[in-house]
């Protein structure tokens, strides 16, 4: 499976090496680049990006003149910046950023925001692959040991979003409002009973971890 790719250009190594770690875990592949100019000049030689996030304050040029350069290679942006006056932000998606989010912020925030922007310029993956449960999001079919499992279209949802951040804790909350929608009206339980009936069709208790009066978390 083709994994999607990814720049980041953030000159705070902190923050880098935390968005790193979880673009792997969910994963992406990546580059970092922490100087502007730099990262603008390697494009000459490898532009085969699906998104590029980009702080705005960099040495050498800055996270707006850097979207010039990503423009050209069709490569969209998501700006990561602590500069939360609303010029910035206009003058970013003015200019053709997909996304603006100010620091700090939440990772599982960042990869939905992510997941989106990949959707909605057409580069996120749409198959996924999990032991021997393969996932095709585009048409909405589950397979395990080649032979498809039919999940309703929540359950399906529930588990697609387990997958797309495996190894990663989801809050029940987080599903609730991902899935089911802010003005859901139910409660957690909800979640709990689509996650028993995946476990149970798909046969996986063992590979989705409940963690106690949190949520859960796909491993694989």
């Amino acid at each position: 499976m083709k994994k999607n790719r990814i720049l980041l250009v953030e000159d705070d190594k902190a923050i880098s090496d935390g968005i790193a770690v979880n673009l792997e875990y969910s994963g992406y592949d990546y580059k970092v680049f922490n100087h502007g100019q730099e990262a603008a000049n390697s494009l000459a030689l490898d532009n085969g990006y699906d998104l590029a996030l980009l702080d705005i304050m960099l040495p050498g040029i800055d996270g707006f003149e850097l979207l010039k350069y990503m423009k050209e290679y069709g490569i969209p942006v998501i700006y990561l910046t602590a500069k939360n006056d609303a010029v910035s932000e206009i003058k970013g998606l003015r200019e053709g950023a997909e996304d603006y989010i100010i620091k700090p912020f939440d990772m599982l925030t960042l990869l939905v925001r992510i997941e989106k922007v990949l959707d909605r310029t057409g580069k996120i993956n749409k198959v996924f692959h999990i032991d021997d449960i393969v996932i095709d999001l585009e048409n909405h079919k589950v397979c395990k040991a080649g032979v498809e499992v039919i999940l309703t279209p929540l359950e399906f949802e529930v588990f697609a979003m387990l997958v797309r951040y495996k190894n990663r804790i989801i809050p029940r909350e987080k599903l609730l409002n991902e899935i089911w929608g802010v003005d859901f009206f139910g409660g957690t339980r909800t979640v709990d009973v689509h996650i028993a009936n995946i476990r149970r069709k798909l046969a996986i208790n063992h590979m989705i971890k409940t963690i106690p009066k949190y949520g859960y978390r796909l491993e694989g």
